[in-house]
């Protein structure tokens, strides 16, 4: 009872760090907000985009009131955003001219988002409508549409304990860890409106199933519906989480070679068509509408082809920097900080501190060897289970990195901002954020055995130190941003 206490109290942090960060932040950033606002939007009229299409006119109202865009994009120096007052400030009289101009402006901008799944957008839409219902508006409609990722944070620390809670029973450390973690991440994503939201929900849901897939003797039709119907979900929400599935997949036939070899694969035959027909025959729709409409399966291509992002011949590949020390340095640790903080940008420079980049970074590197050491049979300090759900752990996470890896050895990036010929590497951390249960499952796993001569007390302190560096160092590393005048608070 009192464990359920404390994670029903790390959920109320969660809604309140999130919400607070939410309207800190002005609209819309950097991260390709508008685009992903402008997607919710047609969803929610029932328009699925059928090509790289402009912005409605609906967004582009909402925008030229709201956006403050420069903010985030261009030097402090001269950013005329900074210079002006909002315009929903200002006397209708003289904001009407700007406002006509800013929207038309804005009328020619590509969505160049619009291939991405559905997902996320129909249930944005859904809230969108939610927020109609209570008679919302203007700025404060469009924080009802960030503040949709109250309820999947708060989702996704409850799932976090569960995981915890089945995998290790016996360990209170990790059991409110992971939710803790989960609660206080700074990663910028959890404040925007994005589909990247949703990818650890929908996996974490998965790896979760795909771990009791394994253990039980023959999985039950209730187990393949659930597991393809997650699967789908997770496909359905980001293309970025196909190395994710692709593990997943493996997992599947995994388990099929084994019940095969039992001779039990007959009586497992009802539980794969559960699977088929839930994971498979979604994720074949989608794709077949992706290549009826953008041209490819994936639809990943017209997105490509609008940052005229082209394939390296094979013989280039090699050439790439990632395949030096410092290189695949750069990657690595540019790709763990992003993880863990996000994206944003705040007049054109990160919204980050050095050291403390350099604190997750190392952390993270030498947590997670601390518990793949720890997995090894000699040392027997987890259980066959346990072993099992943390190598899966880790497989998500190295296959996450490789995926990201390999597009940055086989794409040339031209004249784009980042990645960029002068930076070849995808350190877009958010684009993994489907393993992020698997990973925290990892690092403080990692933690609990690089602390195991301590006692559980003692844990418990570090866990709580650790969760106040997060908070001050991202407090610190945003704190211009709450004093924008462009933000929800100063409407």
């Amino acid at each position: 009872m009192r464990e359920r206490t404390i994670v029903c109290l790390l959920s109320l942090v969660a809604a309140v760090h999130v919400f607070v960060f939410s309207a800190a932040f002005p609209f819309f950033n950097n991260v390709d907000e508008y685009a992903h606002f402008d997607l919710v939007l047609k969803y929610s009229q029932g328009q699925i985009p059928r090509q790289l299409e402009p912005l409605s006119k609906e967004t582009t109202s909402y925008i030229a009131v709201y956006d403050a865009l420069e903010i985030y994009l261009w030097p402090s120096n001269n950013c005329p955003t900074e210079q002006t007052p909002p315009l929903w400030t200002q006397p209708m009289k003289k904001a009407a001219p700007l406002l006509v101009s800013r929207q038309k402006g804005w009328e020619k901008v590509i969505n160049h988002e619009a291939w991405q799944p559905p997902l996320y957008y129909a249930l944005a839409a859904l809230w969108w409508h939610g927020g109609r219902w209570l008679d919302l508006d203007g700025g404060s409609l469009l924080l009802w549409v960030r503040c949709l990722d109250i309820l999947l944070v708060v989702a996704l620390v409850w799932l976090g304990h569960i995981t915890a809670r089945i995998l290790f029973p016996e360990n209170l450390f990790l059991r409110i860890g992971v939710p803790a973690l989960l609660a206080t991440m700074p990663q910028t994503t959890f404040y925007s409106i994005s589909n990247d939201v949703l990818s650890p929900l929908c996996y974490g849901v998965s790896f979760i199933l795909l771990i009791r897939w394994l253990q039980v003797d023959v999985p039950g039709v209730r187990l393949g519906t659930c597991v393809g119907l997650a699967l789908a979900a997770t496909d359905l929400t980001k293309i970025s989480n196909l190395p994710l599935l692709t593990v997943s997949a493996g997992i599947v036939l995994f388990k099929s070679y084994r019940l095969a070899a039992a001779g039990k694969l007959r009586a497992a035959l009802p539980m794969l068509a559960a699977l088929f027909f839930c994971a498979v025959l979604p994720m074949a729709a989608w794709a077949v509408w992706c290549k009826y409409n953008f041209g490819d399966f994936t639809g990943a291509g017209a997105g490509a082809h609008f940052f005229g992002l082209t394939h390296k011949p094979f013989s280039e590949w090699w050439h790439h920097p990632i395949f030096t020390p410092p290189g695949l340095w750069t990657f690595v640790s540019g790709l763990t900080a992003t993880f863990w903080r996000g994206e944003i940008l705040w007049h054109r420079v990160p919204l980050a501190l050095p050291t403390v980049d350099w604190f997750y970074v190392g952390s993270s590197v030498s947590l997670v060897i601390a518990a793949l050491v720890a997995l090894l049979p000699r040392f027997k300090q987890a259980s066959g289970r346990q072993r099992q759900a943390l190598t899966l752990a880790f497989l998500n996470v190295a296959v996450a990195v490789a995926f990201l890896g390999f597009l940055s050895v086989i794409c040339d990036f031209h004249n784009n901002f980042n990645p960029s010929r002068e930076h070849p590497y995808f350190t877009l951390g958010r684009l993994m954020l489907g393993a992020l249960i698997p990973f925290l499952l990892l690092y403080l796993y990692g933690l609990d055995r690089a602390l195991n001569r301590l006692s559980l007390q003692t844990k418990f302190v570090a866990l709580t130190l650790l969760i106040l560096f997060m908070l001050v160092s991202e407090i610190t590393a945003d704190w211009a941003v709450f004093f924008s005048r462009y933000n929800w608070f100063h409407m």
